[in-house]
């Protein structure tokens, strides 16, 4: 039963399943009870392992330490899904566990799921039989979208709905509002599912592309050892996508390409991507608490989406407009020196990965937002800044940067269950306030923020460079070369 100190936005009539155990899914734990109804003797974490399995004893919650794979998924998880009356829920937030096989199952057993990245099954991230174009979040993006399209309607399947992708999609659109009003420009703020009229919007406003402008300064108590990775969330996603290649969507305003950009043969063509890991690439960018900063421009599914969902197309289908969209993230220092480390030993990870939790870190903030570009007012930086502090009393089990994406999960679950029958959905086709309203609370301050810096400030002159001084906010000026 929910806590009634919170409010309750629905209730789960059937069985729960979270599958992974990890930072996420001890985080998302609470705020599950906290705001749902539910029964708890019908839920069921399935986690191979048992370093914090007390948590789920003490809560009375079963817990099957299983491996979720390709041979055991159906065996091992319809019973659960479908034991006792009522809809149920699978709430994926591990690893190596194939998103797609699991979205599919579960919409044929019809039982709501959510996720948060596109998951391949084990081995996908470093098969080197596989060419470059197949390893790209833009391959894992399509297979669902394909999906979608061949299996339109249905129960509701919420692809990609963290931090990031998630909730930096819910952020674009308040960006856009507001930037719409500080410009008086005249506007009637599109509906929920108009996805042609947000792009224009998009256009009509001047934006020419989005970073997904980060900064963790969370800091650990103790100085990090030698041949451990320290990261404040999933190590072993961080490694996954860090070692993919860098990959961007590709805005209409761009000049110049990178002589190993390679473009995408097939679907929206919304990305391309370079033939290089996106975790030793690096961008430049800004935030609000240290300004100008470099980024890593790693791989991620909203870079993808974000760029395809505000494409404008003319009656013949042609694309007419297109933002730039990518991450451009400064990890924790710890994480940092940790990518530094695993890239001068040849791309191989340290032989102990570990997280760091709430307890070991000191202090510090997740400073997590979108950074909207080359318009009138030249960047707007919009989202959350949550620090270590207020994470640590808004709920129990995380840290910062995971209090924003389990927050972004608890939100997508509420619109699933407001929205049963919506089909597979990514965060850009929700009702962005909906989910901001149920998401807030825990983020700390939202705020927005306008600067005039632009990528090429802040450069000494000592060396030559090859830059466009016509049009700032070309990627030939943002990528670090």
């Amino acid at each position: 039963m929910a806590d009634q100190n919170y409010p309750v936005h629905g209730e789960i009539k059937g069985p729960i399943v979270m599958i992974g155990f990890g930072s996420i899914g001890r985080g998302t734990l609470p705020l599950i009870e906290r705001h749902f109804k539910f029964d708890k003797s019908r839920m069921v974490v399935i986690d191979p392992r048992e370093d914090d399995a007390h948590i789920l004893k003490e809560r009375g919650i079963k817990h099957i330490r299983e491996h979720v794979t390709h041979s055991n998924y159906k065996e091992l998880l319809k019973p659960l899904l479908t034991e006792g009356k009522g809809q149920g829920f699978c709430v994926n937030l591990s690893v190596d566990t194939s998103s797609l096989d699991l979205m599919k199952f579960c919409r044929k057993l019809d039982v709501l799921y959510i996720d948060t990245v596109v998951e391949p099954w084990l081995g996908f991230y470093f098969d080197s039989s596989m060419d470059n174009a197949a390893r790209t979040n833009y391959a894992l993006r399509s297979t669902v979208r394909k999906e979608k399209e061949k299996n339109p309607g249905g129960t509701t399947a919420v692809s990609c709905c963290g931090a990031n992708p998630g909730m930096v999609s819910w952020f674009v659109k308040q960006a856009l509002v507001n930037l719409a009003k500080d410009t008086g420009t005249k506007f009637d703020e599109p509906a929920a599912d108009d996805r042609e009229g947000w792009a224009r919007l998009m256009k009509k406003l001047g934006v020419k592309g989005v970073h997904i402008a980060e900064r963790d300064t969370q800091r650990a108590r103790n100085p990090k050892p030698l041949n451990v990775f320290w990261n404040t969330w999933s190590v072993e996603g961080f490694i996954s996508e860090g070692l993919q290649p860098a990959e961007l969507g590709w805005g209409t305003h761009e000049k110049w390409m990178p002589k190993n950009a390679r473009k995408q043969k097939k679907g929206s063509k919304a990305a391309i991507y370079l033939e290089q890991p996106g975790g030793n690439t690096r961008v430049r960018t800004w935030c609000p608490t240290p300004g100008p900063q470099y980024g890593f421009l790693v791989t991620h599914n909203e870079s993808i989406s974000i760029a395809d969902y505000f494409t404008v197309r003319d009656k013949d289908g042609d694309v007419v407009f297109r933002p730039t969209c990518h991450y451009a993230y400064h990890p924790a220092n710890d994480a940092v020196l940790s990518l530094h480390e695993m890239f001068g030993n040849g791309g191989k990870a340290q032989p102990v990965l570990h997280v760091l939790d709430e307890n070991e870190l000191v202090d510090g903030v997740d400073e997590l937002g979108v950074l909207l570009y080359g318009h009138d007012r030249n960047a707007y930086w919009y989202g959350s800044r949550l620090s270590l502090e207020a994470a640590r009393k808004l709920a129990p089990y995380q840290n910062a940067t995971g209090l924003q994406v389990t927050s972004a999960v608890l939100a997508g679950m509420v619109w699933a269950i407001e929205n049963p029958k919506a089909g597979i959905v990514e965060a850009d086709e929700m009702d962005y306030r909906r989910c901001l309203e149920v998401q807030v609370p825990y983020l700390g301050p939202v705020e927005g923020h306008y600067t005039d810096w632009t990528p090429l400030d802040g450069r000494p002159g000592l060396f030559p460079e090859d830059l466009d001084h016509d049009d700032p906010w070309q990627f030939r000026n943002i990528l670090v070369r």
